[in-house]
């Protein structure tokens, strides 16, 4: 696989290279989010590790612009800060995955191939039919989801979180369940990245926001009414 390494520090590109060289992939650098869009614009990336505070571009502009182009190449983003802003505004942002400096490589190494291997499952689309639930359509296949009939742009992780409770209508899943279900059994974040992304879930199906219904205690499920 083809990847891009966004950093300023040319030490830091020069040890995620070494490692992901080592686990049989090929790596492009940018030493801002401008190269990078720039990179991004002439050439097709299987996955993109961004960092955030970078010159000329920071990584929360460069990933909106490269999101323009390639919707659902994955993306892991560094960062020096670890504050829940900055994750959320990754996160709305499409990000699939969150890194805070100083980290392991290794586990770096890991989280990509587990994204990666998500977004695989995810362009393959299964066998699931569309659904329709009022005004609320949905399509697993096609990846789309449409609000009244307004197309609605989700971030692939929305669009999977989505899916889940679609497909599980009328169960109840837990945050251990859905975080097994959407990110896999190696991811390495808590229970409150489900919360997050059920908020930005239901900002998104707008007057069907009700769908997604809290089970205190327990969890969320999908009940149209």
């Amino acid at each position: 696989m083809r990847g891009l390494v966004a950093d300023d520090e040319e030490g830091i590109r020069n040890v995620i290279r070494e490692y992901l060289e080592f686990d049989g992939h090929t790596v492009a650098e940018a030493a801002n989010g401008a190269e990078a869009v720039s990179l991004c614009r002439m050439q097709k990336f299987d996955f993109i590790v961004m960092d955030i505070m970078m010159p000329v571009m920071d990584g929360f502009a460069a990933c909106r612009e490269i999101r323009r182009g390639d919707p659902s190449v994955p993306v892991l983003m560094l960062s020096a800060r670890g504050e829940e802003y900055d994750k959320l505004k990754g996160f709305q942002l499409g990000i699939d995955d969150y890194v805070v400096k100083p980290f392991s490589p290794r586990e770096l190494v890991a989280r990509l191939g587990a994204i990666c291997a998500r977004s695989a499952r995810a362009q393959d689309g299964g066998a699931v039919r569309p659904a329709a639930f009022g005004g609320l359509e949905v399509d697993p296949a096609g990846r789309s989801v449409r609000v009244d009939g307004r197309a609605v742009p989700m971030t692939p992780r929305e669009y999977d979180l989505l899916f889940t409770l679609v497909q599980n209508k009328g169960i109840v899943l837990s945050r251990e369940q859905l975080l097994r279900k959407v990110w896999g059994n190696d991811f390495l974040g808590d229970d409150r990245t489900v919360d997050t992304h059920i908020k930005m879930l239901r900002s998104a199906l707008g007057p069907y926001r009700g769908f997604i219904v809290t089970m205190r205690g327990a969890g969320y499920k999908f009940e149209a009414v």
